[in-house]
């Protein structure tokens, strides 16, 4: 089926949500897609800490100062200004009074700004541990109202450009575009050729090429790798954020335990109830992330012990009960055996949070023709080379925002690839195209998941790396064969992403030698 739309946005989390209702708003057709079945399932559904927004006492130059000093000052200087100076107030103009997201407030009717790790003021709304389900409610509650279609159940194949697909010589000659997606309906197994004016790729991080993560399953690194065959710029990819603290259970998986726990006082110990991050950093519990991540790497590298703890209970120095709070961290670990008001919480580090990604400028431009990147997927800058807590949902937020606003600014122009399109074809199924097994595609996943864990995870080395590279070079080669064989799933899609993204985290860790944030090279 061919479709044409006036923009076309994968991902339904902040920042694909915040763009397809900000044009919408604005008369342009908008079609949003996602792999999942639910349209919330995204990584915005699953953040517990919160988001930065204007707060009394704060500043532009104090929050582009923390952003910086979390960031090893390898940040795009340019974006971290913007951040700074349009964001906070954007959460709360977009997020309180358009959407009417019920933050959590004190008893006075004012905000419950909150604090976290390398936050050098209490600036971070918050709807309990709840914050990310909530906005992401109000935005498919907005969308739906305005008139937003989404689809559920559509995997992104590839973007579809005028040089790669065109079967008119005349786009030869000219600059790289991107002119739609193809896309699988899941539960049919059409692929659809989805045509448009601009396209935006809000499709998340890439945590599931690592063993151990808290992202969701879906995050598989699709439209990083996707915006790479297109021939898009990818920077920063060496800077994978390892969370220090989640939830390390036989039962429960992919659960992050907030940074927010050791905002409120919570402790991390051994198993002999010691505190240590005094040995590593003046700041303690409260350093920025990788500084945590590598010094628990360490205590359970050198006690030879699977994982850590963290000690909320007699530390606690929040003023609501524990179990208000913390409702979702305390229920989940309830569910697993774990009273948190009465128990050290068992954790380990994993990965978290991609700080690199497609390059893009102030607008979410890529360096293609009306691709745009906003969100995880996106690189603006703007964490350099690490990320400081609760500015991924304000920059999802802000970027969308933009992006929107330019495209709508931008629409005469876009108008101009009406007619070039009939020269794009519909998707054609390879002769001999044949179903293969679960199996195969779940022991290469495995391997890359090991591979990267073990070579390109916390802690590097030139000949990790190089380990790493041989071997998924090895398993690219074959998964590329395995993809253009095969009936296409979901899974497959999934695979032939997962891989081409670790080639290219394994790629920037080995050029890039120097050892910065949460880049950690030994040698």
């Amino acid at each position: 089926m061919r479709e044409n739309f006036d923009v076309i946005i994968a991902g339904t989390g902040i920042a694909g949500l915040t763009t397809a209702v900000t044009c919408r708003d604005r008369g342009l057709s908008v079609l949003v897609i996602t792999k999942n079945e639910r349209a919330e399932e995204s990584n915005t559904h699953y953040a517990q800490g919160g988001i930065i927004a204007a707060a009394p006492g704060d500043s532009a130059d104090l929050l582009a100062r923390d952003i910086l000093e979390a960031g090893c000052h390898y940040n795009n200087t340019q974006a971290v200004e913007h951040f700074a100076r349009k964001g906070p107030d954007l959460a709360l103009k977009f997020l309180v009074d358009t959407l009417q997201t019920p933050f959590s407030r004190k008893e006075d009717g004012s905000f419950d700004f909150t604090g976290e790790a390398a936050h050098s003021i209490r600036r971070i709304l918050h709807f309990e541990d709840h914050t990310g389900d909530t906005i992401e409610t109000a935005l498919l509650e907005k969308a739906a109202a305005i008139g937003v279609e989404i689809r559920t159940g559509y995997t992104a194949i590839d973007l579809i450009t005028n040089r790669h697909h065109s079967r008119d010589s005349e786009e030869l000659y000219r600059d790289p575009e991107v002119l739609g997606i193809y896309a699988l309906e899941n539960a049919t197994g059409e692929v659809h050729t989805l045509l448009s004016r601009a396209v935006i790729l809000a499709t998340g991080g890439l945590g599931n090429i690592y063993q151990f993560t808290t992202n969701p399953a879906s995050a598989t690194g699709d439209g990083i790798a996707m915006a790479s065959r297109a021939g898009a710029d990818i920077i920063n990819a060496e800077f994978v954020q390892f969370h220090p603290t989640a939830l390390f259970h036989k039962d429960i998986k992919r659960f992050l335990i907030s940074e927010s726990l050791r905002g409120e006082g919570a402790r991390l110990t051994d198993r002999f109830g010691k505190p240590f991050m005094h040995k590593y950093t003046e700041q303690e519990e409260l350093a920025p992330r990788d500084v945590v991540t590598r010094a628990i790497y360490e205590e359970m590298t050198t006690q030879g012990s699977e994982y850590m703890f963290l000690d909320l209970c007699g530390h606690y120095s929040g003023k609501e009960p524990i179990e208000t709070r913390f409702s979702r961290i305390y229920g989940t670990c309830l569910s697993g055996g774990i009273d948190i008001t009465r128990q050290p919480i068992p954790i380990v580090p994993a990965a978290h949070y991609f700080c690199g990604g497609i390059r893009v400028d102030l607008a979410g431009r890529t360096s293609l023709k009306r691709l745009y990147a906003v969100g995880e997927v996106s690189c603006t800058g703007l964490h350099g080379a690490n990320r400081l807590a609760s500015t991924s949902l304000l920059e999802g937020l802000l970027w969308g925002y933009e992006a929107a606003l330019d495209i709508a600014k931008q629409a005469e122009n876009l108008h101009k690839i009406t007619g070039r399109t009939r020269s794009i074809p519909d998707w054609e199924v390879p002769k001999g195209a044949e179903t293969f097994e679960n199996a195969l595609i779940f022991q290469d996943w495995k391997t890359i998941k090991l591979t990267m864990w073990n070579h390109a995870g916390i802690v590097r080395t030139h000949k990790g790396l190089e380990r790493a590279q041989a071997d998924l070079d090895y398993h690219a080669h074959r998964i590329t064969r395995f993809y253009r064989e095969a009936i296409l799933n979901r899974d497959i899609i999934e695979l032939r992403n997962g891989v081409e993204a670790a080639r290219l985290i394994v790629g920037a860790a080995m050029h890039n030698t120097r050892s910065i944030g949460c880049h950690y090279r030994k040698s």
